[in-house]
């Protein structure tokens, strides 16, 4: 086996740049531009953030008619639309660009039968879109959209299940089912979704079953490896064996992790080891590590990157461009969430690479707390609002010079 080099033996090269704002802007008009500038602008100031995501709550918890302007400003910038139908012109215009979309119905905070079983079939509907739509390559659905977080958690605390529970167990097993073979059968492959680490050792069990029957022919089911757990590169490495002793194909999203506060606090309070890394600098560390691990064992595992850092896809595409591995190869992607990240999403795609857009949607007031989560990682991760705002700002300035030029 060729020995792989490692991050730090490869220089990355210029091969695709992510400064270029003319391509990463290029859908959106001056008007549209300047509404994202003022978005993020209001995003880029923490204490704004967290009044006015105070002052919404209040809002909704009390009727007044705020949903009209949610949605004509972050709703829009973030999400696709309330239902499948209003996501269609948003998968036209990333389609303009040859960037994919990832429909994911993001409707959270319902925990019971009826709603388990509306989502359900709302990601069976998802599917058929994907089948019905080339530019929609994956269908996406979290495991507590379906089933009781509380019961996944019970069984991977090995607590005893009475007679309901185990019934209701059973159903997610059949629910999950359900939807993998609909996305077998429909030839769309299907990501599940990573989720808070006292879960989702039951999530990846209950994967992999999916993954032994579905994937034997090509990488139908993709689990989700959350890089900044200490024992996820380990995790992978066990996963990659088990396909290969029981003869299926690996799909992986890779993630650097969407729970850290959660993880913490639960750990603080429940007297554990933090499962999470001390420093971001490790979760680097071993998410191009994964990267590296997963170009080395390419014919077995399919990839979709899911990462705004811009580090990590460069090195992915001077990994690829060492290995001869073609930017069009389908067992390589490359995900970023609609409305942020431009500059990623569009310049890939412009050098020739599979790249895609995660587009929530759902009912305005069902989605309002995945837009509280972006409003919170904008101004805390890696100053992502920050980073799109002087991106925006730059590219206004740039217009503006174009237009006098031309006078």
């Amino acid at each position: 086996m060729t020995k792989m080099p490692t991050t730090n033996s490869i220089l990355i090269s210029s091969k695709v740049s992510f400064e270029d704002t003319s391509i990463a802007f290029s859908s959106k008009s001056n008007l549209q531009l300047k509404k994202i500038y003022l978005i993020f602008a209001s995003m880029n100031q923490i204490w704004l953030v967290k009044l006015g995501t105070f002052f919404i709550k209040l809002f909704l918890f009390l009727h007044f008619p705020i949903k009209k302007l949610i949605k004509i400003t972050v709703f829009e910038q973030f999400c696709g639309g309330e239902n499948l139908q209003e996501c269609n012109k948003t998968i036209e215009n990333l389609d303009k660009a040859n960037i994919g979309t990832i429909l994911d119905y993001s409707v959270e905070g319902e925990d019971d039968e009826k709603s388990f079983i509306n989502t359900t079939q709302e990601i069976l509907l998802t599917i058929e879109k994907a089948n019905q739509n080339l530019s929609i390559p994956f269908a996406v659905f979290k495991v507590t959209g379906i089933g009781s977080a509380e019961l996944l958690e019970k069984v991977q605390s090995q607590e005893a299940l009475d007679e309901q529970e185990k019934v209701a167990f059973e159903l997610i097993r059949k629910r999950m089912d359900m939807l993998c073979g609909k996305a077998a059968i429909l030839n769309v492959s299907i990501f599940i979704d990573g989720e808070e680490s006292w879960i989702q050792d039951t999530i990846d069990n209950l994967t992999y079953e999916m993954m032994e029957k579905y994937n034997n022919e090509k990488c139908v089911v993709f689990n989700t490896f959350q890089m900044y757990r200490k024992d996820m590169f380990q995790n992978l490495k066990v996963a990659t064996l088990k396909a290969r002793e029981h003869h299926y194909f690996l799909g992986v999203k890779l993630v650097r992790g969407a729970y850290m506060e959660k993880e913490r606090q639960k750990a603080h309070e429940d007297n554990y080891c933090e499962p999470v890394h001390e420093t971001k600098a490790d979760t680097d560390r071993d998410y191009n590590a994964a990267m590296e691990y997963i170009v080395e064992n390419r014919e077995l595992i399919s990839v979709c990157v899911g990462t705004h850092n811009e580090f990590s896809c460069k090195y992915l595409v001077e990994l690829m461009n060492q290995y001869h591995i073609s930017p069009t190869d389908s067992h390589f992607y490359f995900a970023q969430l609609l409305g942020m990240s431009d500059n990623i999403s569009f310049n890939l795609s412009k050098a020739g690479y599979n790249v895609a857009k995660y587009v929530p949607y759902g009912p305005v007031d069902a989605v309002m707390p995945y837009l509280f989560r972006r409003a919170e990682e904008n101004t805390s991760v890696a100053g992502q609002a920050s980073r799109e705002f002087i991106l925006i700002k730059r590219e206004l300035v740039r217009r503006k010079r174009l237009m006098f030029q031309n006078k």
